[in-house]
């Protein structure tokens, strides 16, 4: 049986950060990652932005790291395999080939999969998900061939889907089974400031609306909606959430809720045992609140902390998460938790007809996240607020004057 002092499941950004967090400590643990692709570590961001889906960036730049680096590193990269039981006892972990791995210190970095898709006929070919540098091969291949696209469901992944697409030079039709785009996340009025980018770029939008049916013998053909209405198309992208893959653990005695639970020291409930990344459901010790944030700029992080953590020296996490994405003219900036809630107040900064609208949220006294429209440069004085846990009671009129500069809220240095 294998054994090593450091085992990492996972081999996206928070597992591949951890070993590295690792290695500037400890250079001669042993150490593996075991990641069920096969591809060494990519950038799961630049997966879903159109330069590279267009070809106009080399392909192989989405790779971050080569396997000589896992080999320079002394890192055995264990590809193509996923992990299907835990003994915590024993320390064992069984793998899907069989075979069994003992380990001193374990980090849990499963990621997220891609909701499937269940409506009949989901299963014929033209029907895709974007999580995986495969399903993006996949996307690459149709969109070569393809007149018209579907897109089920909004969020980041539809809107970025719609701008590649358009830019592709397919038409495209969004089905969102809500009343506006990305609700509830959003307030109506930033709905429809999505709404109106996507229309402008030549996208239809169909609204409370679902599919009964994909149509086609093997390849699809078009979709049938739960009215009746039929809506022809070679190409559907299905961007309706993810999950975490948890049912191997149900026997170990791992306490998990949406994801796997954490403290502020991303330790799970069982010693010598960590989680990082989107998988990660951990106690913010900013937002004093338990979250579940499944974003690239979190997941590095979070890794990077659990490898200081495994390799002995304590450290709490504390990173205010942020996520931002642009296209057909919009900028959509995620800062801190943007969860809605009875016990959030939100104040509106901008204005959607000038084309520049924020939502302040705040629990409190204190500023836990906001949605900024074409108002990146606010993100970074807003995750300062946050990160300073600024009392901002008394200045609920400042947040709502869009002309009003939040860095004099801050404390002075």
């Amino acid at each position: 049986m294998e054994s090593y002092k450091y085992l990492i499941v996972g081999g996206g950004i928070a597992g591949v950060t951890a070993a590295e967090t690792i290695r500037q400590t400890d250079k001669d643990g042993s150490l593996a990652i075991i990641s069920d692709e096969t591809y060494p570590l990519y950038s799961r961001v630049m997966l879903s932005k159109p330069p590279f889906f267009l070809g106009k960036i080399p392909f192989e730049s989405i790779y971050m790291k080569g396997p000589e680096w896992y080999a320079e590193n002394h890192i055995a990269y264990l590809a193509g395999k996923t992990a299907t039981a835990l003994l915590p006892a024993e320390k064992i972990l069984t793998l899907s080939d069989g075979s069994k791995i003992k380990y001193e210190k374990l980090l849990l970095a499963l990621g997220v999969a891609a909701r499937t898709w269940a409506v009949p006929g989901a299963e014929k070919k033209g029907v895709h998900y974007l999580r995986t540098l495969d399903q993006g091969r996949g996307v690459i291949e149709s969109i070569k061939t393809a007149k018209r696209a579907i897109i089920i469901g909004g969020g980041f992944i539809g809107f970025e889907m719609a701008d590649l697409l358009r830019l592709a030079g397919l038409e495209a039709t969004m089905l969102i089974r809500e009343k506006y785009f990305w609700e509830p996340l959003l307030d109506e009025k930033s709905g429809q400031m999505v709404e109106a980018a996507l229309l402008r770029t030549g996208v239809a939008i169909m609204r409370e609306t679902e599919v009964a049916e994909v149509l086609g013998t093997d390849v699809v053909s078009g979709v049938r909606l739960k009215n009746g209405e039929v809506l022809p198309c070679d190409m559907i992208m299905c961007g309706i959430g993810v999950f975490s893959p948890l049912d191997w653990l149900k026997d170990s005695g791992m306490k998990f809720g949406r994801g796997i639970i954490a403290n502020e020291y991303l330790a799970t409930n069982i010693p010598d045992i960590w989680t990082a990344g989107d998988v990660a459901e951990y106690r913010d010790i900013l937002l004093e609140e338990t979250l579940e944030l499944g974003n690239w700029a979190n997941a590095r992080e979070q890794g990077r902390v659990a490898g200081i953590n495994m390799a002995g020296e304590p450290m709490k996490f504390k990173f205010v998460s942020f996520y931002t994405t642009q296209g057909m003219g919009v900028t959509i900036t995620f800062v801190g938790d943007v969860h809605p809630g009875p016990d959030r107040t939100i104040i509106a900064r901008g204005s959607p007809e000038l084309n520049s609208y924020g939502r302040i949220i705040i629990v409190g006294k204190e500023l836990v996240g906001a949605t900024l429209m074409n108002r990146t440069k606010e993100m970074s004085v807003i995750s300062k607020l946050i990160d300073h846990n600024v009392d901002v009671s008394a200045h609920h009129a400042e947040l709502g004057d869009p002309n009003f500069d939040l860095a004099k809220l801050l404390p002075a240095n």
